[in-house]
């Protein structure tokens, strides 16, 4: 992530003021929201959710599945939307997954989903937006 040229570009000054303080923690500091505070953890309908920061569209509803983890899981991504890096904080080596639109962590992708892909990207409900179809 450090380094690249992304589509969204902004100051820290512009995130700071078009994300609340905890949006701001986790998707620009790398945070991670506590476990069952987002709702959408609960959401079913039919849709897409979007990166919280720029808009850009990251995964469908269909995707979705109840991980029992306390944070919103799917287990595919829309095509191109994140990307990951490696991520060896906290003493462990983590997938991490970004927006592959304004760079925004997202959270962490693990190899332990449902099939057919056997991924779980475990995402902060507080990056991601949802817009019902």
């Amino acid at each position: 992530m450090a380094g690249k040229a992304y589509a969204v570009i902004r100051s820290d000054a512009e995130w700071r003021r078009i994300l609340t303080p905890d949006q701001y923690d986790v998707m620009r500091g790398h945070g991670t929201e506590a476990p069952g505070s987002c709702a959408l953890l609960l959401e079913k309908r039919p849709g897409r959710f979007s990166c919280a920061g720029c808009g850009q569209p990251l995964f469908e509803s269909k995707t979705k599945f109840e991980s029992g983890t306390g944070w919103p899981s799917f287990n595919d991504p829309i095509e191109g939307a994140v990307e990951t890096s490696t991520d060896r904080t906290l003493g462990m080596v983590r997938t991490e997954v970004h927006c592959a639109s304004c760079g925004s962590h997202l959270g962490h992708v693990f190899d332990d989903g449902p099939p057919p892909t056997h991924l779980r990207y475990c995402m902060n409900g507080i990056a991601m937006n949802f817009v019902p179809d």
